[in-house]
């Protein structure tokens, strides 16, 4: 099933992204308190079409937590060293934005900033000491995410607050594809273009750390509550790593797509 967030005609509904539009979920609440609930509600007789809608962040997780180097390409394409546990950093929730919206940066604070196509994950239900072995019945489901970066933040802070959390650096979308849906989440392809040019191209299966080991970890020390969201990583691709170095400017439209759940599409502004 895929979830979707969205206006329709000034009000926010949740509903149910189909071939032929939206069947809205007899609900009034967000997508976070339907998580929370441990039920989808029953469907209304309503169907919105895709025309006439404004999709949303499918979520507003109350935490983003990340994980960097999770894939030993994107590593060494980096020059850095394969982390031998999981390299944890957290994302601001104001950093999120669906899909059409603007990958918004202030050219005074930021020159490099850089594109990271993701799997993220949806917790379902409040996680905390799982084992790896039980840890997949604890996810709601999936969406693509793109890490937004600001490498030269990233390299001056010696830290990856400001680099990963300013605000719309993180969008999301288009939907949440429930678990029961992702046969095997290790093994979709994650697909980044900037301006139609493929830059990315991998494969979840290359992650250095997989989904039940990281919640697993994770849980350890926070708690997860139903609608946190887990960033698992980019695979190799991203444009500090090109030679020259290639960045996002103004007017840059960077897509990326997951296989079996959709595509997010974000154009770029400096202000």
């Amino acid at each position: 099933m895929k979830l979707v967030s969205y206006l329709a005609d000034g009000t926010s509904y949740v509903g149910i992204l189909g071939e032929d539009g939206i069947q809205r979920l007899d609900t009034d609440v967000s997508m976070r308190d339907l998580i929370a609930s441990g039920e989808i509600p029953s469907a209304s007789d309503v169907t919105d079409t895709l025309d006439h809608v404004t999709l949303l962040p499918p979520l507003m997780p109350e935490k983003i937590l990340a994980i960097g180097r999770n894939y030993v390409e994107h590593a060494r394409e980096l020059n850095n060293e394969v982390p031998s546990q999981p390299l944890v950093f957290a994302v601001m929730p104001s950093a999120i934005i669906g899909t059409g919206d603007t990958i918004e940066w202030e050219n005074d604070l930021t020159e490099q900033v850089d594109w990271e196509g993701e799997l993220a994950v949806i917790i379902g239900k409040t996680a905390r000491r799982v084992s790896a072995d039980d840890a997949l019945d604890y996810v709601f489901g999936y969406t693509v995410a793109n890490d937004v970066s600001a490498r030269d933040l990233q390299s001056s802070d010696k830290q990856w607050v400001r680099a990963k959390g300013l605000d719309t650096f993180c969008p999301i979308g288009p939907c949440i594809v429930t678990a029961d849906d992702i046969a095997n989440p290790h093994d979709l392809t994650i697909v980044t273009t900037v301006d139609q040019v493929e830059k990315q191209n991998g494969s979840t299966a290359n992650m250095i750390f997989k989904i039940p080991f990281l919640i697993e970890y994770l849980s350890r020390a926070f708690t997860l509550n139903p609608g946190d969201m887990i960033l698992t990583g980019t695979p190799s691709g991203v444009g500090k790593a090109m030679k020259p170095p290639q960045f996002l400017t103004t007017g840059s439209v960077v897509s990326i797509e997951i296989d079996g759940i959709g595509k997010i599409t974000n154009t770029c502004q400096e202000l």
